[in-house]
């Protein structure tokens, strides 16, 4: 579990309160893939998931990441007098993975729950693209996602968060249709923002009742990327100088957003880093603060009302310098696959069959997409960093070679059969921050 916490109080005595605080939101992403088995044309299975590689990758993160760190947020989320509150998104696909091999970190999960400090948020069960081609397919996964989530845990999410973070305005005004969720997260760039701050409740195009929280990604890339690259200028990064940075911007404003994948404590950011350290020290720094609360998602809409409203046109995500959908559709390999993916789904609804149609949906998972990028330089490091290929070349005739099979052989059709889906791509300019400071 990491050092111990000799000489900080189990209660935090935070100072006297000021009349107005900044809600400090952390978000915590927890998504594993189901990663393919080498798949050539002559092979012919019903499971194309390979079972071993994903236990092995998944043991090795419970070990370093999730069970350590979720023993850190469970101690200060039983806090009584100043309790430390956060969200967590798990996908589907993960959870799968986690009742499969790692059954303590769901117990974990089902314990922090019970505190009433963590906010389960929703989104996609495959950790899906579905957002961009079926409203219908879409809504499935949430829906499943959200059945998941009641089952494992007895909460129901009120929060939603998409895929990588994927936004715009249609997809907002089709989850705030759904009548269910409350608002949603998306990435706070100044693209989007224009001369507006990130640290602020937005109103949405869809409507007054569903609010918008932006990630604040300077500060929380802080963590996420650079927290380990000794030639970041404020390296070595301590909670201390971490909460220091975060005052700088939460003077005067409502609401800070932290987001990041949970494996950015002990799996980006080694056990040698003292990345448990620092997530150890980060509660206690910022329950100190007499200005700054810890607040989950819904908390924070509820205490600070929108200052205006976010229009987002054209498709964003977190992802890569650019933050748009470059990472899953910027190339033809890519553009390809996921037009010949969603133009199956006719064809496998149609067939009635629930496995195969599981099958399908295992094929969303987003990630066999981002490994067929083929950017250069510091997004394709971290492109190449997550992928088991060896080439995006390798990622893209496996997965073809997949969906062959998947048609011809299960469904009992060509793929000239299959009408490929199309999905419109715009192209950001990249941010200033670049991920050659990611460290990993």
């Amino acid at each position: 579990m990491g050092q111990g916490m000799s000489g900080i109080s189990s209660e935090v005595e935070p100072r006297k309160e000021q009349r107005m605080s900044t809600s400090v939101c952390l978000y915590f992403q927890m998504h594993q893939p189901m990663r393919l088995r080498p798949q050539s044309v002559f092979d012919h299975q019903d499971d194309y998931i390979d079972h071993a590689l994903n236990r092995n990758i998944l043991l090795r993160i419970a070990r370093n990441c999730y069970v350590p760190a979720l023993h850190t947020l469970l101690r200060y989320a039983r806090f009584k007098r100043k309790p430390f509150k956060f969200a967590l998104s798990v996908t589907g696909c993960l959870l799968d993975q986690l009742e499969r091999h790692c059954p303590e970190v769901i117990i974990q999960l089902r314990e922090l729950a019970h505190t009433g400090c963590v906010e389960f948020l929703g989104e996609t069960y495959y950790h899906s693209l579905a957002c961009l081609t079926s409203d219908a397919e879409f809504k499935a996964q949430v829906d499943l996602h959200t059945q998941r989530i009641e089952s494992l845990f007895d909460c129901t999410p009120r929060f939603f968060r998409n895929t990588e973070l994927v936004y715009c305005d249609s997809i907002a005004k089709t989850v705030a249709s759904w009548g269910r969720f409350d608002g949603m997260l998306l990435e706070g760039f100044e693209q989007v923002l224009g001369n507006r701050p990130a640290t602020q409740v937005f109103d949405s195009t869809a409507g007054s009742d569903f609010k918008l929280l932006t990630r604040h990604y300077h500060l929380s890339d802080d963590i996420a990327f650079r927290y380990s690259n000794e030639q970041w200028v404020s390296w070595p990064l301590t909670a201390q100088k971490f909460v220091d940075r975060l005052q700088e911007q939460a003077n005067g404003s409502d609401v800070v957003l932290l987001g990041m994948d949970f494996e950015t404590f002990g799996e980006h950011h080694k056990y040698t880093t003292n990345i448990h350290g620092f997530l150890r020290s980060l509660p206690i720094e910022l329950m100190e603060q007499s200005n700054l609360r810890c607040h989950t998602p819904s908390q924070a809409i509820a205490k600070h009302p929108a200052r205006s409203t976010l229009s987002v046109p054209d498709m964003i995500s977190w992802a890569d310098t650019q933050r748009d959908l470059t990472a899953w559709a910027g190339n033809r390999m890519q553009a390809e696959a996921l037009g010949r993916l969603y133009g199956m789904y006719p064809h496998v609804l149609a067939s009635g069959d629930e496995n195969l149609l599981q099958t399908w949906r295992q094929l969303t998972i987003s990630d066999h997409l981002y490994y067929m990028c083929t950017k250069h330089m510091n997004d394709g490091q971290v492109h190449a960093y997550f992928s088991p290929f060896d080439s995006p070349y390798d990622a893209y005739i496996n997965f073809m070679n997949v969906l062959e099979d998947l048609a011809s052989r299960r469904l009992g059709i060509e793929t000239t059969e299959i009408q490929p889906t199309q999905v419109e791509v715009t192209t950001n300019k990249p941010t200033a921050e670049v991920a050659s400071d990611a460290g990993l």
